[in-house]
């Protein structure tokens, strides 16, 4: 891994008008790298709005409107890549926002990693994994 950063950095772009705590969130995201053994690289974690979001849902996914979270993997030069996150899906999700966020933030770290959700048994393991992550916060 030439050319990537020594230390773990994820770095913010807030570009939506809802509340959020970034520096929560952040580290949040960094626990989940450090729990998943991925010391040493760089994260981009982006909260936008909802017509930001149905953007790149149809020009990433070719699904139409926003969704909750985007994850695009990189892995080049320390980044290992992209979470994107609409606070205002999110808020359709669950009245407690902030945890709703917390939760979206680790989804979109573990699919960064390679985890997913499409067969029971991986669904089932990448569940646990949010859950432990997510609950991490309190402890």
């Amino acid at each position: 891994m030439s050319g990537g950063p020594s230390t773990m950095s994820v770095l913010v772009s807030n570009r939506q008008e809802s509340p959020v705590d970034e520096a929560t969130l952040a580290a949040l995201a960094e626990r989940t790298l450090v729990a998943e053994g991925r010391r040493g690289v760089e994260l981009s974690l982006s909260f936008v709005g909802e017509e930001e979001m149905a953007d790149l849902h149809v020009r990433y996914m070719d699904e139409p409107g926003p969704t909750d979270v985007l994850s695009f993997p990189m892995d080049e030069d320390g980044l290992i890549g992209d979470v994107v996150v609409c606070p205002a899906e999110a808020a359709r999700n669950n009245t407690d926002v902030a945890a709703e966020l917390r939760l979206l933030v680790v989804h979109g770290v573990l699919h960064l990693l390679g985890y997913d959700h499409e067969a029971d048994d991986d669904r089932r393991a990448m569940w646990a994994k949010q859950d432990a992550y997510v609950g991490s916060l309190t402890t």
